[in-house]
């Protein structure tokens, strides 16, 4: 597995930021590739992609979140292989640093070279830039999710 690790800063306050990334179903409105996303539980979710020709679908579990800090995940059904998180810093009363950090194992020719090619992070640094134009725009999170999942609630470390 490679690692790759993006930053975007937005000026919207911590608890906006973390409360937009929380809703998870609305991820096809910035993040490239991303055709859908079904949040089946409060740590599972469902995801159609389709990047470079290619459509994937899998399944997600949350093993770990803490409101307006973190959210942790993992495959856990599908023919992806990954695992990431994504945390949130207070820079000041109107800005939030948001950081995505993934693990991937790319699978096929094609995905091998397109990581080897660094396309990976750049989509992961598209996808943050474009987190921020909607978040910015819109003004305010759409919805939230404050609830609290711990790794041993999942039977994950």
């Amino acid at each position: 597995m490679s690692t790759v690790r993006e930053t975007v800063d937005v000026e919207v306050p911590l608890h906006t930021a973390y409360n937009q990334w929380t809703q998870i179903e609305e991820f096809p409105n910035f993040m490239e590739g991303v055709e859908e996303v079904s949040q089946l539980d409060d740590r599972h979710n469902h995801w159609v992609t389709k990047i470079g020709g290619v459509q994937r679908e899998f399944d997600t579990e949350i093993v770990d979140q803490l409101p307006d800090d973190r959210i942790t995940w993992r495959v856990v059904d599908g023919d992806t292989r990954q695992r990431g998180s994504v945390r949130f810093q207070r820079l000041d009363d109107a800005h939030t640093r948001v950081e995505v950090t993934m693990d991937v194992e790319p699978t096929g020719l094609a995905e091998k070279g397109a990581h080897m090619l660094g396309i990976i992070n750049r989509q992961v640094k598209g996808d943050l830039g474009r987190f921020k134009e909607y978040i910015e725009h819109q003004g305010g999170a759409s919805g939230a999710w404050r609830g609290r999942i711990r790794p041993e609630d999942t039977g994950s470390v």
